[in-house]
C-alpha cells in the first residue's frame, strides 16, 4: 500500500495551533513511511471564507517546513486541490447514490425544520430530521425538482443495526444507526457539505490515513456508511485528542488563542513551535525533548499518540524556544536579530554584533529584543531609588560619589573598550576601598535606567560609546543631586 495523507484545512482565516499540530502528524506518518503529504483546501462552506486565508495556509506550511507533495499552487495528478473546483466528483456520487437509494431528495421548507428543531429543544432533545421526505420516490422527486422546487439531498441511514469502524488511537467504536441523523450531503444550490465532499475526496485522491481531530469521531459513521454504499475501501481512521487551553477549556482561535504565526509574530523560532506541537499528544519511546524534523520523521510512530487532551504550557513552548535560541551559532542569531535591532534602535550607530554577544545567551524569544534594548537608543524615565541597593551597600551618596569618580577615570580612556573600562573600574573600588558592586551598580543605572539589562555595566558602557556613557553619568549625576 502506498501511504497517501492529507492536510485539509477550510479557508477561513489563520491556521489553529490544532491545525497545524494535524498537519504534522500526518506529514510525519507520510514521510516516515515513504509516502504521500498532500494539501487539500475544503472551501465549500463559502459564507465563512476568508480572502486570502489559503495563501495564509501554504505561508504557514513552508514557514514550518511541511513540504506537501500535491497542491493547489504545485498540482498533481489527484486534482484540483480546492473543493469547489471538484463538483463533478460530487455530481457523479450523489447521482450514484440516489440512483442505490442510498440518498433522497429532502423538500421541507426551513420554516418546517425550524417548527421541528424547536419542538424537539421543547423537548430537551438533540436535534433530529424526522425523515419526512425519505420516502419520496425518485422518479417523483426528480418531477419536483425540476419544476423548481427548493430541496436537499439526504443521506439514507439504515434505520437499525450498527455502523462501527477501528480508530488507530480510539480503538473499535460503534454507534447505533438510530441514532445517526439522515443529515443534508448536498446544499439547495448544489454545493456539497463537509461530510459527504470529504468522503468523495479522499476516495479519489487515494488517501490510505485520514489524520484530524477527534471532534470528528462522531462523524465518521456517516462516512463510513456512505463509503459502504459507494462500494469504496474504508481509509484508515486517526483522530487526535483535542488540545486544552487548561483543564477545563480548548485551545481556541475564537477565543482569542495564538495562532501559528501570531507565535511567529512574537519571535518563536518556526524549529521550535514545530518541535513543541510535535509532544502535543505524542510520545516519543525516550525521553528526548528537543527533535530536528528530521528526527521527528525518524521516530515519529501512530503508537504514540495518546487519547488523552494535550495541554498547552506557554511556559513550556518559552523554555524550547530558549533551547533552539542558544543552539544557534552567533552568527544565525545576529542575522535573525538585526531586524528587530533595526525596528527599535533605527540608525543608532552602535555595534549590533556586541548587542547580539549580549542578547544569545539571555533572551527567551525574538520579540522580546525591543524591550530588552530600547535603553540603548534613550533613557526612560527613572527613579533615584533605583541606585539603592542593599545587598549592593548602594546607597543615594554613596553612588553620587562612585560616579563622580567613575566619570573622571573614563574621561582619561583614549581607547574605549570593554577591557579598559574594566581595569579603570577597578582602580575606582581600590581607591574607595569598596565592593565591585558599589561601582558597577550605580554606573549600570546611570547608564540603562533599569534595574535588569541584558549585560553588565562594563559592557554597556561598551555598546554606547564614551561620549553617550559620559553623558549619562552626567545625568545621572543632575539627577541623584536633586535629592543628595
Amino acid at each position: 500500500m502506498i501511504v497517501r495523507t492529507r492536510f485539509a484545512p477550510s479557508p477561513t482565516g489563520f491556521v489553529h495551533i490544532g491545525n497545524v499540530r494535524t498537519a504534522l502528524y500526518a506529514f510525519l506518518f507520510a514521510k516516515k513511511n515513504n509516502g504521500k503529504f498532500i494539501l487539500r483546501i475544503e472551501d465549500t462552506d463559502q459564507e465563512r471564507f476568508v480572502l486570502g486565508a489559503t495563501a495564509q495556509i501554504i505561508r504557514t506550511l513552508k514557514l514550518a517546513g511541511l513540504k506537501y507533495d500535491e497542491g493547489p499552487d504545485i498540482g498533481g495528478q489527484y486534482g484540483p486541490y480546492i473543493q469547489t473546483q471538484r463538483k463533478e466528483f460530487y455530481q457523479k456520487a450523489i447521482q450514484e447514490l440516489l440512483e442505490k437509494d442510498k440518498a433522497y431528495y429532502c423538500f421541507c421548507a426551513k420554516e418546517r425544520l425550524l417548527e421541528l428543531r424547536q419542538s424537539q429543544e421543547n423537548k430537551k432533545e438533540a436535534f433530529r430530521y424526522d425523515r419526512h421526505c425519505r420516502e419520496i420516490l425518485l422518479g417523483e422527486a426528480l418531477k419536483r425538482k425540476k419544476a423548481g422546487e427548493f430541496c436537499v439531498v439526504r443521506q439514507k441511514v439504515p434505520l437499525c443495526g450498527v455502523t462501527s469502524y477501528h480508530d488507530q488511537v480510539y480503538g473499535e467504536i460503534t454507534f447505533e444507526n438510530k441514532e445517526i441523523d439522515d443529515g443534508i450531503l448536498v446544499k439547495s444550490d448544489g454545493i456539497p457539505v463537509y461530510n459527504f465532499a470529504v468522503v468523495v475526496d479522499d476516495h479519489f485522491m487515494e488517501i490510505s490515513h485520514v489524520i484530524r481531530g477527534s471532534e470528528f469521531l462522531s462523524s465518521t459513521p456517516k462516512h463510513v456508511l456512505l463509503y459502504e454504499s459507494l462500494g469504496w475501501k474504508l481509509p484508515f481512521f486517526i483522530h487526535l485528542p483535542v488540545i486544552m487551553k487548561d483543564a477545563h477549556k480548548k485551545l481556541s482561535k475564537r477565543d482569542g488563542d495564538a495562532t501559528f504565526e501570531e507565535l511567529f509574530d512574537k519571535g518563536y523560532i518556526p524549529e521550535a513551535i514545530v518541535n513543541y506541537i510535535a509532544l502535543l499528544g505524542w510520545h516519543p519511546k525516550t525521553e528526548q525533548e528537543i527533535f530536528s524534523l528530521e528526527e521527528l520523521i525518524k521516530e515519529f510512530s501512530l503508537e504514540g499518540l495518546s487519547k488523552n487532551p494535550a495541554i498547552f504550557d506557554p511556559k513550556k513552548i518559552d523554555w524550547m524556544n530558549g533551547e533552539y535560541i542558544r543552539a544557534m551559532s552567533l552568527e544565525k542569531f545576529h542575522e535573525r536579530s538585526l531586524p528587530y535591532y533595526k525596528e527599535t534602535l533605527g540608525e543608532l550607530s552602535i555595534d549590533f554584533l556586541e548587542l547580539s554577544k549580549l542578547l544569545h545567551e539571555r533572551i527567551i524569544k525574538f520579540s522580546d529584543i525591543s524591550s530588552q534594548i530600547h535603553f540603548f537608543k534613550e533613557l526612560s524615565e527613572y527613579s533615584q531609588e533605583l541606585f539603592v541597593k542593599e545587598k549592593m551597600k548602594s546607597t543615594l551618596l554613596g553612588s553620587k560619589d562612585a560616579l563622580e569618580k567613575i566619570k573622571e577615570v573614563l574621561k582619561g580612556i583614549s581607547l574605549w573598550n570593554e577591557k579598559e573600562i574594566r581595569l579603570n573600574l577597578e582602580n575606582v573600588t581600590e581607591k574607595m576601598s569598596v565592593k565591585n558592586g558599589v561601582v558597577y551598580w550605580p554606573l549600570r543605572i546611570a547608564l540603562s535606567g533599569k534595574e535588569f539589562t541584558p549585560g553588565g555595566a562594563t559592557e554597556i558602557a561598551t555598546i554606547l560609546g564614551k561620549e553617550e556613557t559620559l553623558n549619562r553619568i552626567d545625568f545621572a549625576l543632575k539627577k541623584l543631586d536633586e535629592d543628595v
